[in-house]
Order: C-alpha cells, then structure tokens, then sequence
C-alpha cells in the first residue's frame, strides 16, 4: 500500500492508478503558463437562470433578439457585432447547428481569423462530425502547419479515431524539421504536444525522455519540467517527481511558484520550498529528475 498524506492522497502511485488521475492533472499542471493555453473564443459566463415569471420574461426576450439579429443578417445588414452576438446566444440556447451555419459563413469571410474555424472544429466534434472537424482543421494546417492549437486538436481527434500512430509520425516530422539545423522556437510547442501525446499511449519512457530534452534545448523554460514531473508522477516515481517540479519552480515567479506549490501538495508531496521559502535545491537535481 502506497503511504498517504493527510489529506488522503498516496504519496506514491502506481502506473495504474495514475492513469487515472493523469487527465485531470495534466491540464492543470501544463496551464500554469499563460502561454501554453489554446486559443479560444470567449462564450460568455453563464448566471443562475432566473424563475417563473422572469425566466419565461428572459426567453421570450432572447427569442426576440434572435430573431431580429437573424432578421438583419438575411438583410445583409449585420455587422461584425451582431454576428458574434447571435453566434453566442444560438449557442446559448442550444441551438448548435443553426452556430455551425452561421460560424461556417464568418469563418469564411475572414479566413484569416483562425479562432473561427477552430472554434467550428470544436462544435462539429461535439456533434460527432469528427471528418468535418477534421477538415476545418486541414484547411487552417495547410496554411500554417505548425499552428499548435490546430495541431492539438487534429492530434486528439486521431488518437480518438485510433488513429494514435498517424498523428504521432505527423508531430514527429514537424518537430524534425523545427529542430534542424538549428533548434526554432516552435519546436518547444510541438514537442510538448509529442510527449503529451506519447504519454497518453502509454510509451511513459519515451515521454520523459523527450520532455528532458526539450528541458535541455529550452533552459529557461518550466513547461518541459512541469510535463516530466507529471509523466514521474504517472509511473508512480514521486521522488523524480517532485524534483522536476523544483526544477519548474525555480523557472517561474510569483503566483506560478505558488500554484506549483498547491500541485505538490495534491500530489501528496513535500513543499518545494526549502525552510527560507526559496525554492528546495538538492545536488544534482536536474539529472536525477530524469
């Protein structure tokens, strides 16, 4: 039995166990850089919907307005504006193959506005139209192969489709190429995405050694060393773990050190910190973490 926290999390877990947690985990952990997070559009926060009276108030003025916005773009005469306003409230209300319509016609008006296809990549997957998301993603990789947002997505649809090794052979010839002759800036992104993705087919050795080396090609980086403390994590090694998080501490600042901090503990492991609050150092840190 492996031994546990207070709070009731084992301090050492197994592979299997892991595997468990690992999705959970890997977002939180991976995100704790504003820069690694995918584009995206903004639908709006949602409040507690009202009741009775006001609730019913509240749909027939929805209703209303959708259908003047609806109104004004069969006229022609939507702007920009009103398009992102009916795209938000269809989606809303549910009403997601009237947004794909309507998103399909905007992405197609601003080709270059990458938000708007991956966004309609987004919805058809959720309306299990995966070769339909495929393809808006196809058109946006055949302009910029290497846009990672585009690149995640396709990754994850593969790997739903069973299609694992296709997508993998993919990153591996971006990376590849962003590596040589010289290592370009690019190359950190999609090696992250190739070890994240070797992680989630299970080839763990594989994942930390690429994470290792992208830790040595990008030194100042701490995303290379928040993703191999995850894969340590996975196979149950909580020791390696905590070390490539002290390596990742001591690349960020601030409120991404102390986030840090609160992973660890959920982790069930010690405190990064050493007893002056600066972060824990131990000989050889670096090599032993992988």
């Amino acid at each position: 039995m492996p031994e546990r926290s207070g709070s009731g999390e084992p301090t050492g877990v197994s592979p299997s166990r892991a595997g468990g947690r690992t999705a959970r985990q890997r977002l939180a952990l991976i995100t704790l850089l504003a820069g690694c997070a995918w584009a995206g559009w903004a639908l709006g926060q949602r409040s507690a919907p009202p009741s009775g009276s006001a609730q019913r108030q509240l749909q027939v003025k929805v209703q209303s307005e959708v259908s003047q916005l609806q109104d004004r773009l069969g006229r022609g005469a939507a702007t920009a504006l009103d398009r992102q306003r009916l795209l938000s409230l269809l989606l809303g209300l549910g009403r997601q193959a009237e947004a794909i319509v309507l998103l399909e016609q905007m992405a197609d008006q601003e080709p270059g506005r990458w938000s708007l296809r991956l966004l309609l990549a987004d919805l058809r997957r959720t309306a299990h139209d995966r070769s339909g998301a495929e393809r808006e993603l196809r058109q946006i990789l055949n302009q910029d192969p290497g846009q990672i947002e585009a690149l995640q997505r396709m990754a994850l649809l593969q790997l739903e489709q069973g299609r694992g090794r296709e997508a993998r052979s993919q990153l591996q010839g971006l990376l590849n190429k962003a590596q040589s002759p010289t290592v370009e800036p690019q190359a950190l992104a999609i090696g992250l995405l190739l070890a994240d993705l070797m992680q989630r087919q299970g080839d763990l050795p594989e994942a930390a050694q690429l994470n290792q080396q992208l830790s040595e090609q990008f030194p100042r980086d701490a995303r290379p060393w928040l993703a191999l403390a995850l894969v340590r994590q996975q196979q149950g090694d909580g020791p390696a773990s905590q070390r490539a998080l002290v390596q990742a501490r001591s690349r960020l600042g601030g409120q991404g050190a102390q986030r840090l901090d609160q992973v660890a503990v959920s982790w069930g492991l010690t405190d990064l910190r050493g007893p002056s609050g600066a972060p824990a150092q131990s000989s050889g840190a670096a090599a032993a973490a992988n």
